[in-house]
């Protein structure tokens, strides 16, 4: 089976690729080529950026694919290109979506595949839904061979995913947890939540390629382990072998100091996502999510103990959080102060 990344060498798409190429597929990523150096050695590469049409075009002239699988896509205008680029190149195509596209807050539980996609709060879900839509109308009039994706909250050895921390140094966290710093968990710690080691979302994500039964169809991918933020809390912390100081803070009060937040939050974070991966299972019988968060966190945090260069530390994130605890302690002891004045009076 031959297979094109566009991407390839991110947090999911890396064990999707390592996952591709144990299993003998034919797997070429089209990638600017930043980490190529890190890839299988029997993966391949077309050097080209994705934004670039014509370079693109030039680069596959000639070529088909069994599936091309497309990571990077997040306006229309993205899947617009690629329908150009691949129509009549491919018998499958992947668009990797998002399961925040879904309700929110979700109106029923478990989240299905016929949840209806609707995120008033995160343009980032907005433009996901309007992908695919273009893409679902594009299998309705023309034929063209869509299947959808809707990862939700991914992690791996080289990310630690919580409500609050920094995305592109997310040892943030763990740093202040062993330092005795307070962090941040969204509303009373009690929303239910699910998060995917990359490996477990890879058995999926490989499983659909190049099954003609799921094109016109859309799946997510999730483990069936289900906690509490507070439980997520606790086991990064049990695994950096550090005691932690959760502060919980609402999350409309988080959104409001932080505004840079609201999206993730308030359209995703804040409140309770549990998946049915039933047709996931039906589609692809051999995939089951193996690897439990704990076991998962304490592989990540090994890695980062594994070489100190790895700890980056995102001061201005550490600034902002310091300033919003503060000014929501302070509010609270207000807050008190002036109740307790009133009951007495």
């Amino acid at each position: 089976m031959r297979v094109l990344f566009i991407g390839g060498t991110g947090i999911i798409s890396t064990a999707c690729t390592q996952l591709a190429a144990e299993r003998g597929i034919d797997l070429t990523l089209l990638t600017r080529g930043q980490r190529a150096a890190s890839l299988p050695g029997r993966v391949k590469t077309i050097g080209a950026d994705i934004e670039d049409s014509a370079g693109v075009a030039r680069a596959i002239e000639g070529q088909s694919f069994d599936a091309v699988v497309d990571w990077i896509a997040f306006q229309p205008a993205d899947v617009e290109r690629d329908i150009e680029l691949f129509r009549g190149r491919t018998r499958q195509f992947l668009f990797i979506s998002s399961a925040s596209a879904y309700q929110k807050p979700a109106t029923h539980l478990p989240i299905t595949e016929s949840t209806p996609l609707a995120n008033p709060f995160w343009d980032y879900s907005r433009n996901k839904i309007a992908c695919e839509d273009r893409l679902m109308r594009a299998y309705r009039e023309e034929g063209f061979p869509i299947t959808i994706v809707r990862p939700s909250l991914t992690y791996g050895e080289t990310q630690i995913t919580l409500a609050v921390n920094s995305w592109t140094k997310s040892f943030t966290v763990v740093d202040r947890m062993r330092r005795g710093q307070k962090v941040i968990v969204p509303g009373d710690g009690s929303s239910l939540w699910v998060i995917t080691h990359n490996t477990d979302f890879a058995k999926g994500l490989v499983g659909l390629l190049g099954r003609e039964q799921a094109i016109g169809h859309a799946f997510h991918i999730t483990s069936d382990e289900v906690m509490c933020w507070d439980q997520y809390y606790r086991l990064v912390a049990e695994a950096a072998g550090a005691e932690p100081r959760l502060v919980h803070i609402a999350s409309d009060f988080i959104a409001a100091c932080l505004p840079e937040m609201r999206g993730g939050l308030l359209g995703d974070k804040a409140v309770s996502v549990v998946f049915d991966n039933s047709k996931i299972k039906r589609f692809v019988p051999d995939f089951r999510a193996t690897v439990p968060f704990e076991q998962g966190i304490r592989r990540t945090i090994a890695w980062f103990d594994a070489d100190p260069a790895r700890q980056e530390i995102d001061e201005e994130a550490n600034a902002r959080w310091d300033k919003l605890i503060e000014a929501y302690e302070r509010g609270a002891e207000e807050a008190l102060r002036r109740f307790m004045s009133k009951v007495n009076s």
